[in-house]
């Protein structure tokens, strides 16, 4: 017999096992890999990589400074990502937002647009 509450608990059980099972997965990957893992090591593999600049003993043009492209990139990839975490709750409840929540997203979509346009203007995405 189950007590008041716990009726809505065991809603909760397949999320549980699921974060159980993602955690071991995280954990029984990263303690198996350097068992399993390939032991073959060369000049090329131990070099430095640096989004596919080839690395060269002479310093970076400005004192070994990273261009911004390359953290423009990154910044540019983690708000595609924000914005599909934010949206990603309307698509699933959108018929309980009804219309605020249309109104909602459309400010936000038109937000995020204004920035890429901003972004875009500016020449913040050309790569050359």
């Amino acid at each position: 017999m189950q007590g008041p509450g716990t009726a809505g608990l065991t809603a909760y059980v397949p999320l549980l096992v699921m974060f159980v099972l993602a955690g071991g997965f995280a954990l029984f990957s990263v303690t198996a890999a350097p068992f399993i893992g390939p032991r073959r090591y060369n000049r090329a593999k131990l070099d430095t990589y640096e989004c596919g600049i080839e690395p060269s003993p002479q310093p970076l043009v400005g004192g070994g400074r990273v261009p911004v492209a390359y953290y423009l990139t990154a910044m540019m990839f983690i708000l595609f990502d924000v914005e599909m975490v934010f949206l990603y709750p309307f698509v699933i409840n959108i018929d309980a937002l009804g219309l605020f929540g249309l109104v909602e997203v459309v400010l936000f979509i038109g937000t995020v647009a204004f920035a890429y346009a901003y972004v875009w203007r500016r020449g913040g995405l050309d790569w050359t």
